[in-house]
C-alpha cells in the first residue's frame, strides 16, 4: 500500500458493531507515558480556554444588546474550523506533528496575549474581540486534526473510546472549573487578566511538543501533492457509507446543540436577570455533568451499542433544552444542566470515537479534518440561526425549538436502518 495517501482502499465497515464488548477501564490509556503527559498539559490548556470562553461571551454580552451579536462569539470560534479544517487535515498528515503542533499552540498563545493587551489597555470593542477570537479559532482549526490523530496514535485500538472519553473528561473538568473561576474573578480582576491566564495555560503543551520535536526522529513524510492528498482523503471518507452516516449525524446534532452555548449569556442576562457568576455556574454545570458521565460511560458501552447510547443521550439533551424554556428556579436549572452535561459527554465521545476508529493512521488526520469541517459547519450555521431566532421570538422559544431538533435527531437515529451502524 503506498504511503503517499494517493491510492487508498476503502475500508470495509459494513458489519454491524457488536452490542456487547469487553470493558476497557477509563484510566487504562494513562498507562502510556506520552499520552499521560500530553493529556495533563492539555487539561491545563483546556482550563485556560474555558476561562477565555467565559470572559469573551460575558464581555460581548455586556457590550452588545442582541442575541445575534452575542452568538457571534461561537460563530467566530467555529467558522475558521469550517474554512481551514480540510486544508489542516492534509497538512497534519504531511508534516512532523510535534513540530507542527508546537507552532500552532505558539500562535494561539500569542493571540491570547494580544487579546489580553487589548482589553487591559482599554481598547476593547466588539469587532477586534471577534477578530482575535477568529484567529484563535484558526489556530484550533489547524491544531485539531493533528492533535486527534496524534492522541489516537498513542494508545491501543481497543483503548480509543476510553481515550476519547478521557479527552472529553479533560475538556469538561476544565469546563467546570474555568467558568466558575471566571465568574468569581471577572468582576474582581476584569476580563484582561482572564485572557492573559489563557495565554499562560499554553506553556505546558508547548513544553511537551518541544520535547517531542527535539527527541523524536521524524518518519519520512508523504511526498504526494496537496491536491492529490486532499482528494484521497475526501474519496476515502465519502466512499465509506458508515463514515457518511457519522457525518450526517455530526452536522445535524451540532447544528441544534450549539444553541445552549450561544444563547446562555443572553438567557442569564435577559431572562434570569442575573450576573456573571450565575453565568459561570450554569456553564460549569454542563461540564460537571460531563465529568460525572465519564465514569459511567465505560460500563454503559459494555451493555449498549453506540446507536442506543447516542439515541438516549440526544433525547436527554433535547429535553434539557426544552426545560430551559420554562424553568426559572436556579437550583432546578443547575440540576437540569448537569443532566444535559452527562448526555453531552456521551454524544461527543461516541461520535468522536466512531470517527477516530474508522480509518488507518496514515490517513486519519485527513478524515478527522472532514469530521471537524462538518462539525464546525453545523456549529457556525447553528449559532447564527439560533441567535436570529432568539432575537425574533425570544430566547425561550429558541431553546424549545433547538431541543425539539435534537430529539428529532435522536428519533431518526433510532429508526435508521441497522445496516448503517455507527
Amino acid at each position: 500500500m503506498p504511503k503517499d495517501g494517493v491510492s487508498l482502499p476503502l475500508p470495509d465497515r459494513s458489519a454491524p458493531t457488536p452490542p456487547l464488548r469487553r470493558k476497557v477501564p477509563l484510566t487504562r490509556p494513562l498507562r502510556h507515558a506520552r499520552y499521560r503527559r500530553l493529556w495533563t498539559a492539555n487539561l491545563v490548556s483546556n482550563l485556560g480556554t474555558w476561562i477565555q470562553t467565559f470572559a469573551s461571551s460575558w464581555l460581548i454580552a455586556s457590550m452588545a444588546h442582541s442575541a445575534s451579536t452575542t452568538s457571534l462569539v461561537q460563530t467566530a470560534s467555529y467558522v475558521p474550523i469550517f474554512l481551514f479544517a480540510l486544508c489542516a487535515g492534509v497538512v497534519a498528515d504531511a508534516v512532523d506533528r510535534p513540530k507542527f503542533l508546537f507552532f500552532c499552540n505558539l500562535f494561539m498563545a500569542l493571540c491570547a496575549c494580544i487579546l489580553a493587551g487589548l482589553v487591559l489597555s482599554g481598547h476593547a470593542a466588539t469587532a477586534p474581540l471577534l477578530a482575535l477570537t477568529f484567529c484563535l479559532g484558526a489556530g484550533s482549526a489547524f491544531m485539531w486534526p493533528a492533535w486527534q490523530a496524534a492522541m489516537s496514535g498513542l494508545v491501543e485500538p481497543d483503548e480509543l473510546e476510553a481515550a476519547a472519553t478521557l479527552n472529553n473528561l479533560s475538556y469538561n473538568v476544565a469546563a467546570v472549573i474555568g467558568p466558575a473561576l471566571g465568574g468569581v474573578l471577572f468582576s474582581w480582576t476584569g476580563p484582561g487578566a482572564l485572557f492573559f491566564a489563557n495565554a499562560v495555560s499554553f506553556i505546558g503543551l508547548l513544553s511537551v511538543y518541544w520535547s517531542g520535536w527535539k527527541e523524536r526522529t521524524p518518519a519520512p513524510l508523504p511526498s504526494a501533492r496537496f491536491v492529490d492528498s486532499l482528494k484521497a482523503g475526501l474519496a476515502c471518507a465519502f466512499g465509506c457509507s458508515r463514515y457518511r452516516s457519522i457525518l450526517v449525524n455530526v452536522c445535524t446534532v451540532f447544528f441544534a446543540t450549539i444553541a445552549f452555548a450561544s444563547l446562555l449569556p443572553v438567557f442569564v442576562r435577559d431572562v434570569l436577570h442575573m450576573n456573571s457568576s450565575v453565568f459561570g455556574t450554569l456553564m460549569g454545570s454542563l461540564g460537571c455533568g460531563a465529568v460525572l458521565a465519564a465514569f459511567l460511560l465505560p460500563s454503559l458501552r459494555c451493555r449498549y451499542d453506540r446507536r442506543c447510547l447516542l439515541t438516549a443521550a440526544l433525547i436527554a439533551y433535547g429535553l434539557m433544552l426544552i426545560a430551559l424554556s420554562v424553568v426559572r428556579s436556579l437550583p432546578l436549572l443547575i440540576s437540569l444542566i448537569v443532566c444535559g452535561g452527562m448526555a453531552w459527554s456521551a454524544i461527543v465521545s461516541t461520535l468522536n470515537a466512531a470517527a477516530q476508529s474508522s480509518f488507518p493512521a496514515h490517513i486519519r488526520a485527513r478524515t478527522l479534518s472532514i469530521y471537524l469541517f462538518v462539525m464546525a459547519g453545523g456549529y457556525s450555521v447553528g449559532s447564527l440561526v439560533w441567535g436570529r431566532v432568539a432575537d425574533r421570538f425570544g430566547v425561550q422559544a429558541a431553546f424549545a425549538l433547538a431541543g425539539a431538533c435534537v430529539i428529532v435527531n435522536g428519533i431518526a437515529l433510532a429508526t435508521a436502518k441497522r445496516e448503517k451502524p455507527l
